[in-house]
């Protein structure tokens, strides 16, 4: 049985189809799983580590006032990040997070293992709120399974 990962590239290559990411919490893990597959080369066209807001300004065009009024980890953010990496990469599918991985920066409003994850293909754009539990490297993993996962079921059910 095939992975999600190895069903989204296969899926990603029967349509014809690129996928390209902009990371923040998952720093990179989406982009590795994906890569991992093999035929990957042939959709996966590039990524972003958007770590700080400055990045998440500057590569995928999010504006300054989204950042201020709701931020880094809110759903108009990830939905800008989502939008702003398939104008800035000319994917068809682009797959994003931003998050609190922990063990600092939570507060009450927003706790560690909160994670966005946005998904943008022709003019869909889904974002998903989570809730993950774990330590850092659980939840960074956790957050890059749901995206890969979140990816595919927006394919599928276009």
């Amino acid at each position: 049985m095939l992975s999600v990962e190895e069903r989204l590239v296969q899926t990603l290559a029967e349509m014809g189809l690129t996928v390209s990411s902009a990371e923040s919490c998952t720093g990179g893990m989406i982009a590795s799983t994906i890569i991992d597959v093999v035929g990957a080369s042939e959709v996966y066209n590039e990524g972003f580590i958007t770590y700080s807001n400055e990045a998440k300004m500057k590569y995928l065009n999010v504006s300054e006032e989204a950042l201020e009024k709701y931020g880094a980890v809110s759903e108009e953010v990830v939905k800008e990040m989502a939008v702003g990496c398939r104008r800035a990469t000319g994917c068809d599918v682009s797959v994003v997070t931003s998050g609190i991985a922990g063990p600092g920066g939570g507060s009450i409003e927003k706790p560690v293992g909160l994670v966005y994850i946005g998904c943008a293909y022709k003019e869909e754009v889904l974002v998903n709120c989570f809730k993950f539990e774990g330590d850092r490297t659980q939840i960074r993993k956790q957050a890059t399974d749901e995206a890969i996962k979140m990816a595919l079921d927006l394919l599928e059910n276009y």
